[in-house]
């Protein structure tokens, strides 16, 4: 079975702490590939505006040009469209691959929330979860749902709860806009010089 690890989000910018988790996700679980799933429209958030889907797209190439040959972008869920629910990205990419074994990659913020997601007993009979501590932040209860359980390490079987390091990086795609346009000549950190290079040469988040 290959191990793929997902790592979802809208990369709204995408910054080095999305690429830190990656890091970290190919060091400790064991992958052979680690695939970041931009969303169409999350399920959590409310649209934060900004680009559209394929500049966020075109970001995301930018940021992972030249990083690590484990990591690819997966555009199941643009290519859907509409909001794009975890368990639906699942089921579809079980279906086309049945050969391999999926783990969701996420920081610590996500997993009081996890039991609120759509479906999530079946997201956890298709994959487990591997979760990195967010910088200052207690590790959070696990959460009540049917099938979750901790282990140590990842077994390749669904349904396990792996803790990974922190990312030792406080950094939010959120605040990385609110810098941008605040103050538009300045390179917030944060963000890859590829990837700003790219927001320049595009004018975006202005």
């Amino acid at each position: 079975m290959r191990r793929i690890g997902l790592l979802g989000g809208a990369f709204n910018p995408p910054h080095e702490g999305h690429l830190k988790l990656a890091r970290l996700a190919l060091a400790h679980l064991g992958l052979d590939e680690l695939r970041f799933v931009p969303t169409a429209v999350s399920p959590h958030k409310p649209d934060p505006g900004g680009p559209d889907l394929q500049a966020r797209l075109r970001l995301l190439d930018e940021a992972l040009r030249a990083f690590d040959p484990a990591c690819r972008v997966e555009t199941l869920e643009l290519e859907r469209g509409g909001t794009s629910y975890t368990v639906d990205t699942l089921e579809a990419l079980t279906a086309r691959e049945r050969d391999a074994a999926w783990i969701l990659v996420m920081g610590s913020d996500q997993l009081p929330g996890l039991s609120a997601w759509r479906r999530a007993e079946r997201i956890f009979e298709l994959a487990s979860v591997a979760v990195a501590l967010r910088p200052g932040a207690d590790t959070p209860a696990l959460p009540a749902i049917a099938g979750l359980h901790p282990v140590a390490a990842w077994s390749g079987a669904p349904g396990e709860l792996v803790p990974l390091p922190a990312t030792e990086l406080d950094l939010a795609s959120s605040d990385l806009r609110l810098r941008l346009a605040q103050d538009p000549a300045h390179d917030p950190e944060g963000i890859p010089s590829q990837v700003m290079t790219a927001i320049r040469a595009e004018n975006l988040y202005r």
